[in-house]
């Protein structure tokens, strides 16, 4: 049956999620082969280089394999079940909706200014240069359920602060500039939100919180994004494949 793709998530990265699933609903098992691109290219109603794009990413995943001449298989790991892994790259507002949640960003500060030295080295900045500092919160009918910071060199977005919407997707406004985050280095740890910030903004009633550090790099591999983001303990959890 036919199933062309109607979401708001990157192309690519939904793509990959509905091959996985049909993976799953088709009961491919390990060793199995895979329907070929011009197949999955009719069934999902979308371009080649786009399906080409996220095989790429599953066989990165290790869900599939390639046996050139054969075509593409179902790989052991496919057998795995990770609801949530936490090495997959994908924007903030992408992970929430995975997650089944409808945030509302609400800006809660917008700066420029000079980094201190950890933002700078994250962002390998020059002595002079500074960065935009966005200030974030995500609600879930209202609750908050995530505290982000994210720090842009301030040359990628030569635009006045206020002349820009600050409340959609940061990975989506940096595509405009052409320096969209194609991959990111992070590091994971539980804590509590600072008390500074909880008392600030109300949110003595977060909890704890997972947090992710993450620094976002271009195409290039040139940093764009350092993000401080406080995934509030209560909504989210994450997954990974120890092999």
């Amino acid at each position: 049956m036919d199933e062309p793709i109607r979401d708001t998530r990157t192309l690519v990265i939904q793509l990959r999620d509905r091959i996985a699933n049909l993976i799953k609903d088709d009961g491919l098992k390990p060793g199995d082969k895979l329907p070929t691109e011009a197949q999955l290219t009719q069934r999902f109603k979308i371009s080649r280089p786009a399906v080409r794009e996220a095989l790429k990413l599953l066989e990165q995943d290790d869900v599939i394999f390639v046996e050139h001449g054969r075509g593409r298989f179902v790989s052991a790991m496919s057998a795995v079940s990770v609801e949530r892994p936490i090495t997959v790259f994908e924007s903030v507002t992408d992970m929430a909706q995975h997650y089944g949640y409808k945030t509302a960003n609400r800006v809660l500060s917008i700066a420029e200014e000079e980094p201190d030295a950890t933002t700078a080295a994250h962002l390998q900045l020059a002595p002079e240069e500074r960065v935009i500092r966005l200030e974030r919160l995500r609600l879930q009918n209202d609750e908050p359920i995530m505290y982000c910071i994210d720090y842009v060199p301030r040359q990628i977005i030569p635009a006045r602060l206020f002349d820009v919407d600050w409340s959609g997707s940061l990975l989506s406004l940096l595509e405009r500039y052409r320096h969209r985050p194609r991959m990111s280095s992070a590091k994971v740890s539980a804590v509590m939100l600072p008390h500074d910030v909880a008392e600030r903004h109300d949110l003595r009633g977060f909890g704890p919180a997972l947090l992710i550090r993450e620094t976002c790099f271009n195409a290039a591999g040139v940093p764009v994004i350092h993000a401080i983001d406080y995934h509030r303990g209560t909504h989210f959890s994450f997954s990974l494949v120890r092999k």
